[in-house]
């Protein structure tokens, strides 16, 4: 059983996984500190000194009683709240994880795929159908080396 197992584990497909799940999630790490520290901030400033982090609705108060300052403060007090700012945060982080992935992971490998097809496809034949045996043979022959027929010329 234990055999197996190991068979299973590294076996060329999981291991593959397993390393692109861990760069997956160190990527979406730096996606998510770009957006946090380099996008929501201007974007904040130009709505007007806005931190996205701290948008919530107060739901029930905590044992200290409202206003909050900040979010921080609100589950400090252990109010119950909707961090709509967070979610905010997170839509803008999937999306721009989103559109790297497309752009530098799925179109290239698209184009890369095309050209290969393409490659494939200019490609000219290089074996030709006997007409009297059916078998494939050389485009260049002249008398097919199965049923020794002369061939007509192309």
């Amino acid at each position: 059983m234990l055999k197996d197992f190991r068979a299973f584990i590294t076996r060329g497909n999981v291991v593959d996984l397993a390393v692109g799940i861990v760069i997956g999630v160190a990527f979406a790490a730096i996606v998510n500190s770009f957006v946090k520290d380099v996008i929501m901030p201007p974007i904040g400033l130009a709505l007007g000194d806005v931190d996205f982090a701290n948008l919530f609705v107060v739901l029930k108060e905590g044992t200290v009683a409202g206003p909050y300052a900040s979010l921080a403060a609100a589950q400090e007090a252990g109010a119950v709240t909707i961090n709509y700012g967070i979610f905010i945060n997170a839509i803008v982080s999937f999306l721009i994880l989103a559109a790297a992935i497309f752009f530098f992971i799925v179109r290239p490998i698209a184009k890369m795929q095309a050209r290969q097809k393409a490659a494939e496809v200019a490609a000219e034949p290089t074996t030709k159908e006997c007409p009297y045996c059916y078998t494939n043979i050389s485009i260049k022959a002249t008398r097919c080396p199965n049923c020794t027929s002369e061939l007509p010329s192309a």
